[in-house]
């Protein structure tokens, strides 16, 4: 299957910071040029692999701050609130609730909403993408496969029309693609990122 890219325009917003230290098993690769943070964002989404095992797309009334879902269920955007949570204490529910809390109109109103949610709001893609966006951590798309690098958050359209989020790893496939970490529908995966369907954005943000 070939990778579809697309270019987009830029916008921005963002908040929070952390540092966690990585095992020595990463050591070769922060060596050959992979920063620790990444490695540490993506050390904690391959975490959730067999943990998340189901794609649960349902409401749910969750606390606030650090608020989630029950780890065995999830969408696209929690492997990431929870990779960013893990690694380094960053909560992108409460980041996300405060910068819409201050500028709602700058978010999508896909919805119907008429103020913030913030049972919701961070883990709904779109969100995301534009709470990246006005963080300033929005990168052009690669040209090739290869420009991914490890660490960096993609966003895309499944089946042309579906938003999706996740984390590209530090790892390839055996024909050189680079992975990524998300859940599609079977719970966290590691798979090709030719699986994501049509990449319409990418980000590196907080790594």
């Amino acid at each position: 299957m070939q990778i579809a890219f697309s270019r987009r325009g830029v916008l921005a917003g963002g908040i929070a910071l952390g540092l966690i230290g990585c095992s020595k098993a990463s050591d070769a690769q922060a060596q050959a040029g992979i920063d620790t943070k990444a490695l540490a964002l993506i050390a904690a989404a391959r975490g959730q692999i067999g943990v998340t095992r189901a794609y649960d797309p349902g409401y749910s009334r969750i606390a606030y701050p650090g608020g989630d879902v029950p780890r065995e269920r999830g969408v696209c955007t929690d492997v990431v609130i929870r990779a960013y949570r893990d690694a380094f204490g960053i909560d992108l529910q409460r980041a996300v609730h405060e910068d819409m809390a201050a500028h709602f109109a700058a978010y999508p109103r896909h919805w119907g909403l008429h103020r913030p949610d913030r049972n919701i709001d961070h883990r709904r893609v779109p969100n995301l993408e534009r709470f990246w966006q006005r963080a300033g951590a929005d990168l052009s798309l690669p040209s090739t496969p290869a420009g991914w690098r490890p660490g960096d958050l993609f966003s895309s359209l499944v089946g042309g029309r579906l938003p999706h989020t996740g984390i590209v790893s530090d790892k390839v496939s055996p024909r050189g693609v680079p992975l990524v970490i998300h859940n599609i529908g079977r719970g966290t995966q590691e798979e090709e990122i030719s699986a994501v369907g049509r990449t319409i954005g990418r980000y590196r943000w907080r790594v």
